[in-house]
């Protein structure tokens, strides 16, 4: 994982599912923005355990056609 790459982090408390791109990269959490879901436009701090994957640059592009 490294600053650009758009995650998939789980649902959190009534918080779905949803993509958040990568800013920063640390030991134990990342910083970045939301992409979807109600946090959309919200910066963040999710820990590295909420991530459940990486998207494919290609996923990431097809999925990410709304204004940032």
């Amino acid at each position: 994982m490294k600053p650009g790459d758009v995650v998939v982090i789980g649902a959190f408390d009534e918080v779905p599912e949803h993509w958040f791109r990568v800013d920063e990269v640390f030991e134990d959490c990342v910083t970045g923005v939301a992409l979807t879901g109600p946090l959309q436009g919200e910066h963040g701090e999710p820990e590295l355990s909420m991530i459940i994957r990486v998207l494919d640059p290609d996923e990431d592009r097809l999925g990410t056609q709304q204004s940032l």
